[in-house]
């Protein structure tokens, strides 16, 4: 009797199992509905770049927001809070995942991840043009898939060492190979209606891929055939693609050519195309389903990087966080022990008093350097491992006067987040100064700001000598938008204030401008209603000002506390924190001929990102970003995201310029709306030397002008790098990278020059011989050390600089080490037994748990386990004997009724265990996936272990 009631219990236990396996796949597959009817209704383009209506770029992101808002309802029912976005827009779903904590929200730097991730899209279709692989044509499956399965695995390995913005941008790259795939291939036209789990399956194969010498098409002659694959193809659901001639018409007798205008294949029979790259009168039917798997697929994609990475960690990836970072570079010489202990002060001081809030950093960076040592890079989302690491500086050492402040600059540079504010703690000039267009050209390419706390010039008897020593100091500062700020060491106290102004959220630069020589000048700027807790911040030596309202009242530098603001002197620093923000026209009259900078600076979640852009032709044209400064003789192009407290749809974008830093000349842009808040700009008559970005809207809100300004200098040049890193770097195998560098300048010879942030050993031309208006190639090879981890982040600058200094250019790549992978299958999670009684009326005074059993046999070891879904609480033990088998068990509140558990293996594969509770009647214990007598062993180890 016992076991027929066992059995029976058992049996309960299948089919509410099985029922709520359904609810699970109907929950992830109604994610996304709305966003793929939305893809489908437009009827526009679908698998291009980027562009009007739907691309890659919409495909990827609708399933990108779909999969964050499924996560952070998660994580908000784990930390027992609601998860309610005030409205649709990415920055509403920004602020209600980042929680109820005070403080402004800035969109900004979750755009620039995301568009991390985006903007590969437009590198795939313009470097991989005619890369089988990266787009399955020709029947490229295996590599295809192979270039998939590395990705992914990359991804996972770069999450785990903390390289996010690697992570995205090979995220954006397999999304794009993905969803060719459905493009492409013939898989709709098979009638599948689901998408392909083999292809991020390391554990599976393709399957049934149609031989070389397997006719796989019908002629078409209009080229507009509904169906042209041969019955043979379909009835034996062989796997088929079409092949794409871009430079020959040549094909194998009797296949399917992808068709369109540029291949030249599909004028040879059979004539043609198969591809559903466009929404169009023949293929509209299969257009919509290739669009609906593309989409759904991606989901797969990132629900299997979720679960190898966690809830947080995801969320990390996705760029939801908050958007303060504290990053400190110290010179620890003997000299420096003032700095340090302010350093430590300050830090101290940020993370106690902006705890709970939006303000509070979201990562913390730490550089110490000294000679001939500089780093390690100490990266950490965790206060208190700050405020251990920076406790344990000392000063000591530093016998010569120059140190090696540039090469901890370059790791800072390349460790923290794009977009930083950046501190150098130092008294001494650079001994490393070879480094200083390596730190130019990682400041462009980051956009962070680089500020410097110089104290008292170290045992130098000649302030001009010393000042001359230090210029490098004051180039890259300006060139980033930050301060050289000089300062005794007795008040350096007071010049960390700026610090303590840049450490919050949603920080926007108004206005910023330099000029050297100094003279008598009038400076505009516009503060908007959204604007709050505004400073200015002026630097330079003996210096005399006026600050206008825009009522007409005013206030002098030498009126420290006056109607308008307080104005604060250290060194040749001098910041004014203005007593409210009145609206309007402010002006800040400059009546000095000596050389200043000037900065205003304000908290508000009105903010916009951009990046330099070039057109690029091919079968899917497009635009992609530029790597480097722009090209000198032609027009400036940027690509410009906008974003508010409400979304961009709320902003009136009036004006984009290119206003020069050190002189008075603004060239004004054309704009295009693209659509989500992103703006194509041209630029015609681009300013001859440095210039920022200027940009001036409406916010219909609170119906107010704004103005918003970038900080990084950018100039154009007649040089040229190109370079495409199309895999990943093996522990110990060497490395060899391809570049080209083109001029339409002088001829002759061009040094060259090549940088990576981890000492990697490598080699690399010393020089390259140029013809005006031509190019040459070179190549670097890099050699990873063999115990190189797997993930790390290697950023690697190459510099090309013409004859005589007159013109330069950059290019900065990312590339990751990743071991080989050997283990693919995934740990195996099995539940054992559900235990408990929930009554719907009354969920809160009742408790249900679940007992599971996680194996990784033959794998390399399980690495953790998490509840990647439910508010409840998991323990774990190693089974007794048995060091590969992890019994588990979860405890939730009948108010928390689903639970997904993932169990990750130390490459990345994940196992998952779901089960919805339902109500009942009473108690019960049930038992699945095991024989009873091993179910009965289990539970008693379990009560044993957890007391149950």
């Amino acid at each position: 009797m016992e076991l027929l009631v066992a059995l029976h219990r058992c049996w309960e236990k299948q089919l509410s199992y099985c029922h709520a396996t359904e609810n699970v796949m109907i929950m992830k597959s109604s994610v996304p509905a709305v966003a793929l009817i939305a893809l489908v209704m437009s009827g526009a383009q679908a698998f291009v770049s980027v562009g009007i209506g739907n691309t890659h770029v919409t495909i990827t992101g609708s399933a990108v927001m779909a999969k964050i808002y499924e996560v952070c309802e998660a994580v908000a029912e784990t930390e027992g809070r609601d998860f309610k976005p005030t409205g649709s827009s990415a920055e509403e779903v920004l602020r209600a995942c980042l929680g109820t904590a005070t403080g402004e929200v800035s969109g900004g730097k979750f755009h620039t991840a995301l568009n991390q991730i985006y903007m590969q899209n437009g590198f795939v279709d313009r470097d991989f043009m005619s890369s089988a692989p990266h787009h399955f044509n020709n029947e490229a499956f295996n590599e295809g898939r192979n270039l998939i399965i590395q990705g992914i695995a990359a991804i996972k390995a770069n999450v785990r060492t903390d390289n996010l913005q690697s992570a995205r941008e090979t995220l954006g790259r397999v999304c794009h190979t993905l969803q060719d795939f459905y493009s492409h291939s013939n898989w709709v036209e098979l009638g599948n209606k689901s998408p392909y789990a083999n292809l991020i399956r390391p554990d599976l194969n393709i399957e049934k891929i149609a031989d070389i010498t397997m006719p796989t098409c019908s002629d078409c002659a209009s080229g507009t055939c509904p169906n042209q694959l041969l019955p043979a193809i379909l009835s034996g659901k062989y796997l088929t693609s079409g092949y794409m001639g871009l430079f020959s018409s040549d094909k194998p007798q009797g296949k399917c050519s992808h068709g369109g205008e540029t291949d030249l294949s599909s004028t040879q029979n059979p004539r043609g195309g198969i591809n559903k790259d466009e929404h169009q009168s023949h293929n509209a039917g299969l257009h919509n389903s290739a669009v609906n798997l593309a989409s759904e697929a991606t989901l797969n994609l990132l629900e299997d990087i979720r679960g190898a990475v966690g809830n947080k960690d995801y969320l990390r990836l996705m760029g939801i966080a908050r958007s303060a970072v504290l990053a400190f570079v110290i010179d620890t010489t003997g000299s420096m022990s003032d700095d340090i202990a302010e350093a430590k002060r300050l830090a101290f001081s940020i993370i106690d008093s902006k705890k709970g809030t939006q303000d509070e950093p979201s990562e913390y960076i730490l550089v110490p350097f000294n000679d001939p040592a500089f780093g390690p890079l100490i990266r950490t989302t965790d206060p208190d491992v700050m405020k251990t690491e920076i406790s344990k500086l000392t000063a000591s050492g530093g016998g010569d006067t120059p140190e090696m402040c540039l090469s901890a600059l370059q790791l800072a540079l390349t460790g923290a987040p794009s977009s930083s504010f950046i501190y150098v703690f130092t008294d001494a000039p650079p001994k490393d100064k070879y480094l200083e267009k390596t730190i130019t050209a990682l400041i462009r390419s980051t956009k962070s700001t680089v500020s410097y706390l110089i104290t008292s010039f170290r045992r130098r008897k000649r302030a001009l000598k010393a000042s001359s020593e230090f210029q490098i100091y004051y180039d890259t500062a300006l060139a980033s938008g930050g301060q050289a700020i000089e300062v005794s060491k007795s008040s350096i106290s007071q010049a960390t204030d700026i610090i303590v102004d840049t450490s919050t959220s949603a920080l926007v630069t108004i206005l910023q401008c330099s000029r050297n020589p100094g003279r008598v000048e009038n400076f505009p700027f516009l503060l908007d209603e959204s604007v709050s807790n505004t400073t200015i911040y002026i630097t330079g030596s003996s210096l005399t000002f006026n600050l206008r309202s825009p009522t007409g009242v005013t206030q002098s530098n030498t009126v420290e506390d006056g109607p308008l603001g307080t104005i604060q002197k250290v060194g040749n620093l001098q910041r004014i924190q203005l007593n409210g923000t009145e609206m309007g026209l402010w002006h800040i009259e400059m009546t000095t001929t000596n050389a200043y900078t000037i900065k205003v600076m304000g908290q508000s979640a009105t903010t916009f990102i951009y990046e330099f852009v070039e057109e690029f032709k091919g079968p899917h044209p497009g635009i992609a970003p530029i790597d480097g400064r722009p090209s000198a003789g032609s027009p400036a192009k940027l690509l410009l995201t906008l974003s508010g407290e409400k979304g961009p749809e709320t902003l009136e974008l009036q004006e984009v310029a290119l206003m020069e830093v050190s002189g008075v000349k603004v060239s004004n842009g054309t704009v295009e709306k693209m659509g989500g808040g992103d703006y194509l700009v041209t630029v015609k008559e681009v300013p001859q030397g440095e210039f920022v970005v200027l940009l001036k809207g409406k916010d219909k809100t609170f119906n107010s002008l704004f103005q918003r300004q970038t900080t990084t200098q950018m100039s154009q040049s007649k040089v040229t790098i190109k370079a495409i890193a199309d895999s990943s770097m093996l522990p110990g195998e060497e490395f060899k990278l391809n570049f080209t560098v083109t001029t339409n300048g002088t001829g002759g010879t061009y040094t060259i020059n090549a940088r990576n942030d981890k000492d990697i050993p490598m080699t690399h031309p010393a020089s390259l011989s140029l013809t005006s208006g031509g190019s040459a190639q070179g190549t670097v090879s890099l050699t990873p050390p063999a115990n190189t981890v797997s993930g790390t982040d290697v950023t690697l600058t190459i510099e090309a600089e013409a004859p005589g200094g007159s013109d330069s250019n950059y290019a900065v790549l990312r590339l990751s080490v990743l071991s080989k992978v050997t283990d693919f299958t995934p740990p195996k999670c099995e539940i054992v037994s559900v235990k408990g009684t929930c009554y719907s009326s009354s969920c809160g005074s009742s408790n249900w748990e679940m007992s599971v059993s996680i194996t990784d046999r033959n794998g390399t070891g399980i690495e953790s386990i998490s509840i990647q879904q439910g508010g409840g609480n998991f323990n774990q033990s190693t089974a007794e004997g048995d060091e590969t088998m992890v019994m588990g068990l979860y405890e939730a509140s009948c108010c928390s009724t689903s639970v997904t558990l993932s169990a990750v293996d130390k490459v990345g594969n994940v196992g998952r265990c779901s089960y919805t509770m339902k109500s009942s009647a009473g108690a019960r214990l049930i038992s699945m996936s095991l024989p009873l007598w091993a179910s009965l062993l289990l539970y008693c180890f379990l009560r044993d272990a957890f007391s149950l």
